[in-house]
Order: structure tokens, then sequence, then C-alpha cells
């Protein structure tokens, strides 16, 4: 069986505000439906991607900004990271992993995802390896997104 993961709900608190982010973020709007005064859906798809994220009024029951550690990936942070600066978006500055682990993660608010002997250092990877190098990102409800840098993929992808 194949299955695609194709669509992820964020909670935010206030759709217009989310609609103008994610539009300044570069995202494709595909759809911007109400159907009464409780129920509006937003639909964006990053470039490049076929997953998308909806987001809206009666959507869902999580808090705003509870979604964490988004990941979007590119073949250029540096590349990616000043884009997003010239849109407007805050964005952290290009850090990686001290012990050249994988999985860096996204800290907002009360949540942390890294493990704990995890160390943020500033800078590309110094071998620029796959995988190595990151920015965060948030909307502004607090849901974290991540930016990795893949040049080349994993056995398996």
């Amino acid at each position: 069986m194949k299955l695609k993961l194709e669509m992820i709900v964020l909670p935010v608190s206030d759709v217009d505000r989310a609609k103008n982010f994610y539009d300044a973020l570069g995202f494709r709007l595909d759809v911007d439906y109400t159907a009464n005064s409780e129920f509006r859906v937003v639909h964006f798809t990053p470039s490049g991607s076929e997953c998308s994220i909806i987001f809206g009024e009666g959507m869902t029951p999580l808090a705003p900004g509870s979604i964490q550690g988004l990941y979007l990936i590119v073949d250029d942070i540096e590349e990616a990271r000043a884009d997003l600066a010239s849109r407007g978006i805050e964005v952290s500055e290009i850090f990686h992993d001290a012990n050249g682990l994988l999985y860096h993660g996204h800290e907002g608010g009360d949540v942390t995802h890294r493990l704990a002997d995890q160390e943020r250092r500033a800078g590309l990877h110094p071998e620029r390896a796959s995988y190595g190098s990151y920015v965060t990102f948030s909307d502004p409800d607090g849901n974290g997104w991540v930016i990795q840098e893949v040049k080349q993929r994993l056995a398996g992808r």
C-alpha cells in the first residue's frame, strides 16, 4: 500500500494574520473557503512540496502555536535563509549540531524537539554535510518550522 502525507492542520488564532504570513513566506494559496462564521479553511502549499498546510476556523481543537518541528528541506540553506529574511520573515541564524546528529528540531514555547546532549553551534555544518545545517522560524502564533539543508539523501529515499 502506498501512503502519502498530503496535509498538516495548523492551529492559529487569527486566520487572516496567518494567511498574510504564509503568503509572505512564498507558499502557494490553494483555497480560501468560508462556509459560514464558524467554518473557514485556508490551504497553502510550500513551493516544490506535495504536502500542504491548512488552517482556519473550526479546523482543530489544538492550541494556536502548539505544532513544532515542521521540516522544510532545501539544497542551499544560505540561499533559503536570505530569501526568508528578504521577505520579512524573522529567521534564526544558520546553525549545526556539535555532535553531528541528523535531527535537531525546533524549540518553541514549552516544547523542545531535540536530545539532551545536542548542542547548537553557529554556522554551517563544518563539512557542509547533508542533514547538517539548519535555520528555524515560527509563524505569528508560534508554530515552529525547521529548514534543513539536504544535498544528498540517505539511502532508501
